[in-house]
């Protein structure tokens, strides 16, 4: 009898997770009222992007 190893979806989730973190910044970036603000929307939604894609990876 063959076992099969459990699957997760833990890619899934994460991507999810950061996906939505991601558009969170992006709106930061479009609402914030300095250019400092906008600067952090920026580089939160491009960290949080790059995470999305690398845990989709990560648990293929």
């Amino acid at each position: 009898m063959a076992h099969d190893a459990p699957t997760t979806d833990k890619g899934v989730g994460f991507g999810v997770l950061f996906s939505i973190l991601a558009a969170v910044g992006g709106i930061a970036m479009l609402l914030a009222p300095g250019q400092l603000g906008k600067a952090w929307g920026f580089a939160a939604a491009i960290v949080a992007a790059i995470v999305a894609v690398a845990a989709v990876q990560a648990y293929a």
